[in-house]
């Protein structure tokens, strides 16, 4: 009898005991719990953040070691900066590009509507598909330059066998002379213009549109930057060339 009361009495007991651990493990109580530690890692956090604001700028920290060669106190430099030094042999020419992306909508190009493009009458087609594209026109003249001018224009022609034939039909009759100015001027203006050969020339190009053979192609257009400035400064002086704002760039330009 005394075994079987013991036994109801471990029993009850181990039935508390598991009970206890059951009220110790409610959501409720477990919510709290894992709330406080959130509160808790919130707090260290903060308190991390708010010490790298303070004392973790490079310029206000002033660390100092004693050196080893003289026993007396030296100043730990600060960190490397992020930002890249100037001229960086990588960096350098994508900044220059960028600049250079701001700046080409005042790039400028030379082209010339040659003496068959004036007799047939194409001048106004010419400018207004220039115009119509979105170019501004800053100088234009109709001239008869003479041969030596335009030996010197076609300079680097001079070893070929047409040179001479070239000089004389450039010649022949007025040229008209312009420079236009916009976005990628050089580039586009050459694609406007279409290939050398008017037969290998787009469809919708001035030369695919107006010209049959390459010896009257009717128009001139400078294939560089550098030949652009060259030619414009051949053909015009400086008071020639016009500086001036259109009221459409903001229409053209973002």
């Amino acid at each position: 009898m005394e075994e079987k009361k013991q036994k109801r009495r471990a029993s009850g007991t181990s039935r508390q005991t598991r009970g206890q651990s059951r009220v110790l493990t409610t959501p409720a109580q477990t919510y709290v719990s894992s709330s406080r530690d959130m509160y808790g890692y919130l707090a260290m956090g903060f308190a991390l953040c708010m010490f790298i604001y303070f004392f973790g700028n490079p310029t206000s920290l002033k660390l100092e070691l004693l050196s080893p060669s003289t026993g007396l106190p030296q100043q730990i430099p600060p960190p490397l900066s992020l930002q890249p030094p100037p001229n960086h042999p990588i960096l350098e020419p994508a900044r220059k590009a960028q600049e250079t992306a701001k700046m080409s909508n005042v790039e400028r190009t030379f082209i010339a509507i040659k003496p068959d493009g004036v007799q047939r009458g194409l001048v106004g087609p010419i400018i207004s598909r220039f115009e119509s594209r979105g170019f501004k026109l800053v100088a234009l003249k109709l001239v008869t330059p003479g041969k030596a001018h335009l030996e010197k224009h076609y300079e680097d022609l001079k070893s070929k066998p047409f040179f001479a034939g070239l000089v004389d039909y450039m010649n022949s009759g007025p040229i008209c002379a312009m420079v236009w100015e916009g976005l990628d001027a050089v580039k586009t203006g050459r694609v406007m213009l279409g290939a050398t050969n008017p037969l290998a020339s787009a469809p919708g190009t001035i030369r695919g549109d107006y010209c049959l053979q390459m010896g009257r192609n009717v128009c001139h257009g400078s294939d560089s930057v550098e030949s652009a400035n060259k030619e414009i400064a051949l053909w015009f002086k400086d008071e020639e060339v016009i500086a001036w704002k259109s009221a459409q760039d903001a229409w053209i330009y973002e």
